[in-house]
C-alpha cells in the first residue's frame, strides 16, 4: 500500500491523482492515518547553501524570495507555531497573550520586543542570570561565578547588587527589570541652554565641521563629560532642527547647504587638454608623495557663475596651509593665472617653493613659464582624477561655504579672499591631529 511508504495521505492522493476527502475516506476505513509531513519552506535548503558559502542575510534572502526576518528566524532557529514563536534557548513568546515561558515558568513581559531583542554579547543573557541564581544557591563565590560565566567578577556582584529584591536574585524578573532600564529617552543633548549648546552655537558660526566642534571640547574641557557630544548628536540636532522649520539657519551651518542627507555621487568628469608638453604625477618624486618634506602644493581653480569669473587656490600638502588667488574682473585665461599665481608664491621662502600639482586644466597652459618664474616645477593630474590632489579638492569643497556656487566671484577683493583664508587656516583640522594649518606653519617657519 501506498500508504505505508509516504505516510501522508495528502501526498498519496496528489500521486494517484483522486481527490483528497475520498482518499481520507479509504484511509480511515483501513484503520489508517495520515502523518503529517514537516513544514519546511522550498527555499531553505538553497538559503542554508548560500549562507555556508559566505553570502549575507539579506543577499540568500532576496535570492530565495523570502523576508529577511523570516531569514533572521531560520538563523536563530526559532520555530513558528500559529502565534507562538520558540526560540533555541527554549524560549516560547506568545504574540497573542504577550506571554513568555522559560523553564516552565510563564512571565508576562515588560516589552515583547525588549526581551526578544539579539543583544551585543557584553550584556547577560536570561540564562547567565539563571546560572547566577544557580551557582549563588550553590554557595559559590562571585569570583567562582565570574569565572563559569567567562566575566568579570564585578559584573557579576554589579547584577546581583541591581537586580535584587525582597526575596533575593531571581533571574527573570532580573532579566524583565533589565529590559525595562535599556530604553532611556532623554532629551537631546543640544536642546537644553547650556556651556555645551553655546559652545556648539559658536563653533558653527565659525564655520567649524560637527567633527572639528567636539574634538575641540574634548581638547579643551577632557574630563568634563556634560561638554562632550558626539559628532552625530550635532548633526542629528541640525537636521531635527530642519525639520522643525529652521531650513534657512540648518543651511548656514551645514557647509553642503543640505538639510537631509544624500548619498554622495561622483563628480562631473571634465577632460580639458593643453599642447605644451606636462610632467605627470605618475614622475612626481616619492619624496613628495608622502607629504614627508614641506613646500609642495595643489592648486586648481573654483569657478563663478556662467564660468565668468574664478578664484585660484593653493593648498600646501603638509601642513593643509591654504592661500587665494585674487584674479583681477575674475579672468582665468592662462595668462592671468600664471600671473597671479606667481606674484602669490613669490611671498613665500625659497625652502616653501618645492612643487605644484594641478589638474589640466587649460588655465595652466603657461605652466613653463610659472616653473621659470618661481623655480617649481608643475605636476599634472591624469585626466578626470580629482582625487590625486584630494587635499586641495576638500579645501576647495570648504571654501564653497565662502565662495558659493553660482555667484559672482569677481565681486571679491583681495582683502576678503585674505580674510576668508585667515580663517579656514584657523580652523583645527583632523588629519593634523586637531592643530590649525596656521600652527603647522609657522612651526616650520620658526625652525
Amino acid at each position: 500500500m501506498r500508504l505505508d511508504a509516504v505516510g501522508n495521505v495528502t501526498v498519496v492522493a496528489g500521486e494517484l491523482g483522486v481527490n483528497r476527502n475520498t482518499a481520507f475516506g479509504w484511509a480511515r476505513k483501513a484503520g489508517r492515518s495520515s502523518v503529517r509531513l514537516p513544514r519546511r519552506h522550498p527555499g531553505r535548503d538553497e538559503y542554508e547553501r548560500l549562507r555556508t558559502a559566505g553570502f549575507a542575510r539579506r543577499v540568500a534572502a532576496r535570492q530565495v524570495g523570502v523576508n529577511e526576518r523570516t531569514a533572521k528566524d531560520w538563523d536563530w532557529g526559532v520555530k513558528k507555531s500559529g502565534t507562538t514563536r520558540t526560540y533555541a534557548d527554549g524560549r516560547r513568546v506568545d504574540y497573542t497573550t504577550g506571554t513568555v515561558t522559560m523553564g516552565g515558568v510563564t512571565t508576562a513581559p515588560v516589552g515583547l520586543h525588549a526581551l526578544e531583542k539579539q543583544l551585543h554579547p557584553r550584556f547577560l543573557t536570561l540564562a547567565e542570570r539563571e546560572q547566577i541564581r544557580d551557582l549563588r544557591a550553590l554557595g559559590r563565590s562571585l569570583r567562582t561565578i565570574g569565572r563559569a560565566l567567562g566575566r568579570p567578577a564585578s559584573t557579576v556582584k554589579r547584577e546581583i547588587d541591581t537586580n535584587s529584591a525582597t526575596d533575593g536574585y531571581q533571574p527573570y524578573a532580573a532579566h524583565r527589570a533589565a529590559a525595562a532600564r535599556r530604553p532611556r529617552p532623554k532629551e537631546r543633548k543640544l536642546l537644553r541652554e547650556g556651556r555645551l549648546r553655546r559652545f556648539v552655537q559658536e563653533g558653527l558660526r565659525r564655520r567649524w565641521s560637527p567633527e572639528q566642534i567636539c574634538h575641540a571640547l574634548l581638547r579643551e574641557h577632557p574630563d568634563d563629560e556634560s561638554m562632550q557630544v558626539s559628532v552625530e548628536t550635532v548633526y542629528q540636532a541640525l537636521y531635527f532642527q530642519a525639520r522643525g522649520g529652521l531650513k534657512r539657519e540648518v543651511q548656514a551651518a551645514i557647509r553642503t547647504g543640505r538639510t537631509r542627507r544624500k548619498p554622495r555621487r561622483d563628480p562631473d568628469r571634465r577632460t580639458p587638454r593643453f599642447i605644451d608638453p606636462m610632467v605627470m604625477i605618475s614622475d612626481r618624486p616619492a619624496a613628495i608623495e608622502d607629504r614627508a618634506v614641506p613646500g609642495h602644493w595643489e592648486g586648481d581653480l573654483i569657478i563663478g557663475a556662467g564660468g565668468r569669473s574664478a578664484i585660484a587656490t593653493l593648498v600646501e600638502r603638509s601642513t593643509r596651509y591654504t592661500m587665494l588667488v585674487h584674479l583681477p574682473g575674475g579672468a582665468h585665461d592662462a595668462e592671468s593665472v600664471r600671473d597671479g599665481l606667481v606674484a602669490t608664491i613669490q611671498t613665500l621662502p625659497a625652502h616653501l617653493r618645492g612643487s605644484l600639482t594641478w589638474d589640466q586644466g587649460s588655465e595652466m597652459a603657461r605652466h613653463k613659464q610659472f616653473s621659470m618664474a618661481t623655480g617649481m616645477p608643475v605636476y599634472f593630474c591624469d585626466p578626470a582624477s580629482p582625487w590625486q590632489r584630494g587635499s586641495n579638492e576638500n579645501t576647495n569643497g570648504l571654501l564653497r561655504q565662502y565662495f558659493p556656487k553660482g555667484t559672482d566671484l569677481s565681486l571679491h577683493s583681495t582683502e576678503d579672499l585674505e580674510h576668508v583664508a585667515q580663517e579656514l587656516n584657523g580652523r583645527p583640522r583632523k588629519t593634523l591631529g586637531w592643530h590649525t594649518p596656521a600652527e603647522r606653519l609657522r612651526d616650520l617657519l620658526t625652525t
